[in-house]
């Protein structure tokens, strides 16, 4: 990131500062028409997904009782979003204030807490078997006995069971993506060895939530308020439910596991700012104005491809080789949540943008849009 970077109020005194797009180097008239492309392309998914009884691509194609809402969900608004360059707002657009689901983006914070637990030595080797770190059922057996912490991060852990009521094979042959095939989500596939075998799988991600409680011991949003939200002047407007049968009793208190997404509800509801704010500190390596929450080395680590998956890191998306958005840069990472929501972050740009509630079918070409308005 540009040594200019500025980074908003961190006490909760002052505002954000909002600068003219084009003293951070963006064309208005074209970043104009950026904008009203996004606000043009709102998700076809129904306002109420309580009242329309599902979740379009996920609950909406699985059997009962698989289908079934574990967590609670609110209605989402409309598409809405802002492009931060040198650590200044460069425009908003829809209502950023707006406390919203965020489905999956919610599996790229998972990862920061992971880099806490690493940074503080709770977990000493990403590459060993979890079951050393610590002893519940879920990580006992043949199969599940084998996974490492490294597996759990990539998605490849290929773990196998039924957490929350939820069965692994919910999300077996499950594709990600515009266009994706999903003919075949929930039918029952042979399991590969850990580390072998790529797979997006929600249920997966919830075992790695509950590992992540089991060591930290206290509860993931607690921790995340404390060590990351708080210092860098998030608001308390946030929230990170969980299901209704995912509470589990860690030293005779019982705790919630928060999920990874809101595929069955529950997740994380947040604003546009505090995801820009959250955004930014990736983006700036897990430094906050020169207070380091977060290890440089584990955000280097999670926008790493993986060996099996270029496009993927440690639970975010990267665009290596462009083959995730092709008309993004190539140096781009993104965290994803269905609807479409997302965090993108470029170093190379200085650039941080979050969007809410984007067509799915016109992502690439909005952030095509947005990188062509950064003038030369």
């Amino acid at each position: 990131m540009s040594s200019e970077n500025h980074f908003p109020p961190a006490d909760g005194q002052g505002t954000w500062a909002q600068t003219k797009p084009e003293n951070v180097g963006f064309d208005p008239e074209k970043l104009g028409q950026a904008i009203a492309f996004a606000e043009a392309h709102e998700s076809p998914w129904p306002r109420d997904l309580e009242d329309s009884g599902s979740v379009p691509g996920l609950t909406q194609i699985e059997p009962e009782p698989w289908n079934k809402f574990l967590g609670i969900l609110k209605p989402r608004g409309g598409p809405a979003g802002m492009l931060v360059r040198h650590g200044e707002i460069a425009a908003t657009w829809g209502d950023p204030s707006r406390i919203d689901m965020t489905f999956s983006i919610a599996k790229s914070y998972l990862a920061v807490l992971a880099g806490l637990a690493v940074d503080d030595g709770l977990i000493k080797n990403i590459d060993a078997p979890v079951c050393e770190t610590i002893d519940i059922a879920e990580f006992s057996g043949d199969q599940n006995s084998k996974i490492t912490w490294r597996h759990l991060l990539t998605q490849t852990s290929e773990w196998t069971g039924t957490l929350f009521d939820k069965p692994d094979q919910v999300d077996h042959y499950r594709g990600v993506g515009a266009g994706s095939d999903n003919s075949r989500k929930g039918e029952k596939r042979p399991l590969h060895a850990p580390g072998d075998y790529w797979e997006y799988n929600d249920v997966r991600v919830n075992v790695f939530s509950l590992a992540l409680l089991h060591v930290f011991r206290r509860p993931l949003a607690e921790v995340l308020k404390e060590r990351i939200m708080d210092p860098i002047g998030a608001s308390d407007k946030w929230t990170w439910h969980g299901y209704a049968n995912s509470v589990v009793t860690i030293d005779g208190k019982e705790m919630t596991s928060i999920p990874g997404g809101t595929h069955w509800g529950g997740g994380m509801w947040i604003d546009t700012f505090d995801h820009a704010r959250f955004g930014l500190l990736i983006a700036n390596e897990g430094n906050w104005n020169g207070t380091q929450l977060l290890s440089a080395d584990w955000v280097q680590a999670m926008r790493t491809p993986i060996d099996i998956y270029n496009a993927y890191g440690f639970l975010w998306w990267l665009n290596t080789g462009g083959e995730h958005y092709p008309s993004a840069p190539e140096t781009s990472f993104f965290a994803l949540g269905a609807g479409s929501n997302l965090i993108w972050i470029d170093p190379e740009l200085d650039i941080v943008g979050v969007f809410r509630w984007i067509d799915q079918e016109h992502i690439d070409e909005m952030i095509g849009k947005m990188w062509a308005a950064i003038k030369a």
